[in-house]
């Protein structure tokens, strides 16, 4: 039973199908239809958002009348009204979050949009609001990883979890890419794999990143060391690694057959769903490093759809169908063998449309109908229904009405059964919802075409002219062609469902007009249309292969043939391209001219023609070849052509012919002609036409009522020649004009009057004396007789006591004696302008931020607008600051909106105050009275910089800050934060430390801070939208006074110069006195001193003979050792003086922690030590000491 019922209705849904099918219209091309709402624009079902920008969750959707909105969140009502975050935008349903005084997670809920009217409800899908995530990456201590050559490693990324996923790659500390290889690459979960190490693997910046693509923000991780070695390097330095690396393979690593790292195992599953991207891998490691293949098993891959990625370990189809399913092998090899692996794939399948969305429905009453809600997936799914929001078992009931599964019929529906359905179909993976409309509307039939449409087409080809209509009942389209004698049925027409009348072949014959004729039982309604069939355009004599030589000049020809009636462009190219912007290339109507040619130019040339329905073309090739060397041959300007004679005399036209002049060794190039008037402008001559160097005829027409005289001059490469001799005069009789002024204006210059204007005739187009003008005029929107006046050869004529701003038809027609112009051509214009009497209304302002508002206004009817409509524009000002201590009054400005503008933006504006604004609409007379004023309040945005920023009571350890607040305040301060830092004599900065401040404070005294420091500070006041700019200062504490009279400069107090001077002096005598002493032949007792004295390095100076003890010799007038003593009494260094091996045997000797020199006083080498060290002295030398007193004695 359930079987023959499903049967029934499939047979019904078919029958009604058919009848239905043409009821798809476009309903929003027609006025004041009532229409049940349509959701056109929403946000989609998973929706991430930027937690730094207001959540916008859109919501559009139109209907007649204008639908209203409202939503649910988490499947309860959604009172916008109640969240003072949440707007919804005027004439939409689209809500705004303002998250700058909200958390967006508290936003993160499932939304539904619902847009009602009185003939529907249609529901938007569930959208689901998330806010994107870019975390950190966690804080670990990564240890160095060594390894030995050959083996395989894996050096795991596992970034932070995003919303949504992040973008893994690797890089380097330089910001450059890792290279990747078929034996190193990337996974697709980040890690990054190798099949084998080499030495040249190892590096301390392998840094695995994350790119998070909605907040554009990239985390790194940790940089990982790797080093490889071979065996024996691991064994040397096994113990430095021990506690503080990870080692592997402690085994030698020999060649090897691959194994699979990942997947795990012989086989493994995945699960993709239909229509999405289905990416598989297989990473094998091995040495040598293996190769990966793919294969399906029992089939072959898509081609299309497939590719290989990361060197073939990647395996990727797109647009994932149920042809799709089935095993996968991958297959890793290298010499030593080879290694398997199958991926079972199972596609599964959301919901999807099979037919496309159910359709609306347009009927009229007593129509039948189908809504089909046609849609596929796997697992199948389930299909339900609702009507206005409401599931359907819910619904009133309708006997008109009969759901089948997923399919709704229709029959003998009745005016007042409009509404919305909505249709929704599920499994595991997802859903679909769709809103399709019922319409039950009775309309006459209308044509939607514009009448009066005209059709061009070329000859030949396929002509289609439409007659797109609307009615309720479905109108009946019938058409006919001039006449209207039979309806156009057969050969050669072809009757579309859409109304559509195709020609396959049009022929001039098929030109004319067309009627369309829409027609129900409601009315008829037709619509005139025009077919014109053109002729083709086609090139009579194509450009021809051509040889020059350089320097001379080529031409190539391309003759057509169009339909008179449309506008050629000719346009020529050079080996595809456009033609060099070159003076020497010249393109005619129809040819091309190339002078002084260079091997440049040669190459293939194409002239194109083309008009506005169709083309052709042709090419010919331009070949340079060398100059033959030809003797030198001196040109000059030819001499001016003679025996001019006027033959053919005719009304309008006359020939002229010539005997050329001698050339002077350089061809004519061309004849130019000229007139005189002799008439009307005697001894002016003009340009009248232009013929080819080859001629010595021209054909010349003419017109009426001149006195002709012509001259011809002859052009060759060095110029014009010199004028012929006038000819005889020719006389052309007078006639009556053959054309009417142009540029005919109407305007007023007062509102109550009307100025026509026009370009006077020349005197040449007059054609006959007497020349006048009949002026005409004619209310356009109402039937009235033209009004005529004649005035004389002037140029304007002024008609007063008009109806202001009223449009006007023209006419100018010239006149003279012997008849007047043709029939004139009618011009518009308008009467004067006056102020407009209306201003806009329903002016409102939207605040999008804290310095821009949108201002929104009715446009002015253009009845009270008086005018040509220039455009509108708003004053306004700010009246004050909503702040209570910052008043203001600025002064009005304005801004301009051109055209028919409904809205505008105002920038600039000054946060955190109260705006005062108007509307006024101007034409070409003026502005309009003003709307009535409105307001609106900026919201708060972040101060300026506090006025001033000063330190007082600089102490030892704390100073005093004191400011004033913001001369700009942009809102309620609502605190302060001052950061302060100590700066050395580098001008280094230290670290920052920071307080937050009240707002009520303007001073503050910071303890604890360094003596004699230097500090800089910086300030700036916040809002609750944030922090301005930062004010800044600098100031040192004082210093201690302890510590400024420890720190005085020694070497300018007085009794330290004392006592140095008396030191210096004492020396200075006692130096004198063992120097005299020493040049009498004292003896240094050595031995004695050395038995005496046991310690080496303390060695007293003796009172008696001022001598020390380590500066004795048994010889007395031996030199001291390492000098010798000239003849000349002076004394020299040796050679080896400055050698570090003489103090202290050969190298022993040490630098002190001051960098001073220590020769250690040891053993035998004691006083040869000690005597070299004091002979190493310029000044406390006794010799040169001696000499020195010698020279004062």
């Amino acid at each position: 039973m359930m079987e023959r019922r499903r049967m029934d209705a499939a047979l019904l849904v078919l029958f009604l199908g058919h009848l239905t099918a043409a009821l798809e219209v476009p309903l929003d091309l027609l006025e004041g239809l009532p229409q049940p709402p349509t959701i056109t624009h929403q946000s989609p079902k998973d929706y991430i958002i930027d937690p730094r920008e207001n959540i916008i969750i859109h919501c559009e959707a139109k209907g007649k009348p204008h639908p209203s909105f409202s939503w649910t969140r988490n499947g309860t009502h959604f009172d916008i009204d109640e969240d003072p975050n949440v707007t919804m935008k005027p004439h939409s349903g689209t809500l705004v979050v303002d998250i700058s005084r909200a958390k967006a997670e508290h936003y993160e809920c499932v939304y539904q949009c619902t847009a009602r009217n009185k003939h529907g409800t249609a529901v938007s899908s569930n959208i689901v609001v998330r806010q994107s995530r870019s975390p950190l990456w966690s804080k670990e201590k990564i240890k160095p990883i060594v390894v030995q050559e050959g083996v395989s490693l894996v050096l795991p990324c596992r970034p932070p979890v995003g919303l949504p996923p992040p973008i893994i790659f690797w890089m380097d500390n330089y910001f450059q890419k890792l290279p990747q290889s078929s034996r190193v690459s990337q996974s697709l979960n980040g890690d990054l794999y190798f099949a084998n190490v080499l030495r040249e693997d190892s590096r301390n910046d392998y840094i695995c990143y994350a790119r998070f693509p909605y907040t554009q923000t990239i985390q790194q991780k940790q940089p990982i060391t790797v080093k490889v070695l071979n065996m024996d390097a691991i064994n040397d330095t096994m113990a430095a690694f021990y506690n503080d690396t990870d080692l592997f393979s402690e085994e030698p690593a020999d060649e090897r057959k691959p194994t699979f790292l990942v997947p795990s195992g012989n086989s493994s599953s995945k699960t993709v769903l239909r229509g999405q991207v289905l990416e598989m891998e297989c990473i094998a490691e091995g040495l040598p490093t293996p190769e990966i293949s793919w294969t399906k098993v029992s089939s072959v891959l898509p081609a299309k759809r497939t590719s290989f990625l990361h060197y073939q370990r990647t395996l990727r189809i797109v647009n994932v169908s149920e042809s799709d399913a089935g095993d996968y092998r991958c297959t890793g090899r290298n010499p030593l063998g080879s290694v398997h692996h199958t991926i079972h794939v199972t596609v599964k399948a959301a919901p999807y449309w099979i037919s496309g969305t159910p359709r609306n429905l347009v009927l009229a009453p007593g129509e039948n109908g189908v809504l089909t809600c046609r849609a596929s997936g796997t697992p199948k799914p389930s299909i339900t229904w609702a009507m206005n929001g409401i599931p359907i078992e819910n619904s009133p009931k309708d006997l008109s009405r009969k759901v089948e599964d997923d399919t709704i019929i229709f029959t003998d529906v009745q005016t007042g059964s409009s509404a919305v359905y909505q249709c929704n179909v599920s499994n595991d993976y997802g859903y679909l919802l769709s809103n399709a409309f019922v319409n039950v509307l009775s309309e006459p039939p209308r044509v939607l075409t514009p009448a009066n449409k005209v059709y061009q087409v070329i000859k030949n080809h396929r002509a289609l002219i439409d007659c797109a209509s609307f009615g309720s009942p479905i109108p009946k389209i019938e058409w006919f062609k001039d006449s209207r004698s039979s309806t156009l049925d057969g050969d050669p027409y072809i009757h579309h469902d859409n109304g559509t009348l195709e020609i396959q072949v049009a022929q001039a014959v098929n030109s004319g007009k067309y009627t369309c004729v829409a027609r129900n039982i409601l009315g008829i309604y037709e619509n005139h249309i025009y077919l014109e069939v053109k002729e083709p355009t086609r090139i009579l004599k194509q450009p021809e292969y051509k040889v020059v030589q350089r320097g001379r000049s080529v031409v190539f020809e391309c003759k057509v043939k169009h339909d008179p009636s449309l506008i050629p462009t000719m346009t020529w190219l050079k080996d595809d391209g456009e033609l060099p912007d070159d003076e020497r290339l010249i393109v005619d109507s129809d040819s091309l001219t190339i002078t002084d040619v260079t091997e440049n130019d040669a190459g293939v040339y194409t002239c194109i023609m083309n008009t506005t329905l169709d083309h052709d073309s042709a090419s010919a090739e331009l070949t340079v070849v060398e100059v033959t060397p030809t003797p030198a041959v001196v040109s000059e300007r030819p001499d001016p052509p003679t025996d001019l004679e006027l033959t053919d005399q005719k009304k309008r036209s006359v020939q002229l012919t010539w005997t050329p002049g001698d050339e002077n060794n350089s061809p004519i190039q061309k004849f130019l002609i000229q007139y005189e008037d002799k008439l009307h402008h005697r001894g002016d001559w003009h340009n009248l036409t232009e013929v080819l160097g080859t001629k010595t005829t021209a054909h010349l027409k003419l017109s009426p009522y001149v006195h002709y005289s012509f001259r011809v001059l002859a052009l060759n490469a060095v110029g014009f020649s010199r004028p012929s001799l006038p000819s005889r005069v020719f006389k052309t009789e007078a006639a009556a004009p053959d054309e009417n002024p142009t540029g005919i204006q109407g305007y007023g210059t007062e509102h109550d009057n009307l100025v026509i204007s026009w370009k006077r005739l020349t005197s040449l187009q007059s054609n006959g004396p007497g020349l006048h003008y009949k002026v005409m005029w004619r209310q356009k929107t109402v039937d009235s007789e033209w009004t005529t006046v004649t005035v004389a050869n002037t140029s304007k004529f002024v008609v007063s006591g008009t109806p202001t701003f009223v449009p006007y038809e023209l006419k100018v027609q010239a006149v003279n004696d012997h008849g007047a112009g043709p029939e004139p051509a009618i011009a518009h214009g308008y009467s004067g302008e006056d102020l407009p009497v209306a201003a806009p209304e329903n002016v409102q302002a939207v605040v999008r931020n804290s310095t821009v508002a949108d201002v929104h206004w009715d446009p002015v009817p253009s009845k009270l607008i008086r005018g040509h409509l220039k455009g509108y524009k708003v004053y306004y000002w700010k009246e004050r600051h909503l702040h209570k201590h910052n008043p203001h009054h600025s002064d009005q400005q304005v801004l301009t909106f051109s055209g028919n503008h409904t809205h505008g933006m105002l920038p600039g504006l000054h946060p955190f105050s109260l705006y005062s604004f108007n509307v006024r609409v101007y034409n070409g007379k003026g502005e309009g009275p003003a709307s009535l004023p409105q307001q609106f309040e900026t919201p708060e945005g972040v101060p300026g910089p506090p006025t001033s920023l000063i330190v007082t009571n600089p102490n030892l350890d704390s100073l005093t800050l004191e400011w004033n607040p913001p001369h700009v305040r942009n809102g309620r301060i609502t605190g302060y934060t001052l950061k302060y830092q100590p700066v050395n004599n580098s001008n280094e900065l230290g670290p920052v430390e920071e307080l937050a401040l009240p707002p009520n404070e303007t001073s503050f005294t910071l303890p604890n801070l360094k003596y004699s420091t230097r500090y800089k500070f910086y300030l700036n006041a916040k809002t609750v939208v944030g922090a301005g700019p930062a004010i800044s200062q600098e100031a040192i504490t004082i210093m201690d006074e302890a510590v400024a009279s420890r720190q005085v400069d020694i070497a300018t107090q007085g009794w330290f110069i004392g006592l140095m001077c008396a030191i210096a002096l004492l020396i200075l005598i006692l130096l004198i006195i063992c120097f005299i002493q020493r040049n009498k032949g004292g003896k240094y007792p050595v031995k004695e001193k050395e038995d005496a004295h046991t310690d080496p390095e303390f060695q007293p100076m003796k009172d008696d003979d001022c001598t020390f003890g380590e500066y004795s010799d048994n010889e007395d007038h031996k030199p001291l050792k390492g000098s010798r003593t000239p003849s000349n009494g002076t004394v020299k260094r040796d050679d080896s003086d400055d050698s570090l091996v003489d103090y202290g045997e050969g190298g022993d000797g040490q630098f002190n922690e001051d960098g001073s020199f220590i020769g250690q006083y040891s053993g035998k080498s004691a006083s040869r030590d000690t005597a070299e060290g004091h002979e190493s002295s310029e000044a406390p030398s006794p010799i040169n000491a001696m000499n020195s007193l010698n020279s004062f004695v």
